[in-house]
């Protein structure tokens, strides 16, 4: 257990975790979301399925940045000094996550709710635009989560000074 715990291994699976969390958030947002719309043929079923993966990425984006965010400090604490940056990249991220799913993407989720508890997509109803806006400030917390994302894996791929 304890070569486990080696800054070296902890190193690694902070890259490991890293690497895989934001390769998912990369294949769901620009692969995945894309051919579920292209798919399918009915835009409201679509956004439904695309919100459900959105939804439980984002809770994992949640949990994943805390657990990443643990890792960092201690590799800090071990004299890893090129994870302070790191960590509030993940603090970032944290915040972009967690204002994806629970304020965000509950909230869209009730507006599609309503509208089609009145018979309407949310499109055709009085929240398309308010639903609208929603989506774009998703879009962009989900971009600069990939951005970020991006420059995690990049700075703990860097070699540490032994």
């Amino acid at each position: 257990m304890s070569k486990l715990l080696h800054t070296d291994n902890l190193q690694r699976v902070f890259t490991l975790v890293s690497g895989l969390w934001i390769g998912a958030l990369i294949a769901v947002g620009f692969l995945v979301a894309p051919v579920i719309f292209s798919t399918l043929g009915d835009r409201q079923v679509a956004g439904v399925v695309a919100g459900h993966i959105f939804k439980v990425l984002a809770i994992g984006s949640v949990s994943l940045s805390v657990i990443l965010m643990i890792l960092a400090n201690l590799l800090v604490s071990r004299g890893l000094n090129a994870f302070r940056l790191t960590r509030w990249a993940l603090l970032v991220m944290l915040a972009c996550a967690f204002a994806e799913a629970y304020i965000i993407i509950p909230w869209m989720d009730s507006l599609r709710d309503e509208a089609i508890g009145i018979g309407m997509s949310i499109m055709e109803s009085a929240w398309a635009d308010l639903f609208t806006r929603l989506h774009k400030i998703s879009s962009i917390l989900f971009i600069a989560q990939s951005i970020l994302g991006l420059f995690l894996i990049w700075r703990s791929t860097k070699s540490q000074p032994q």
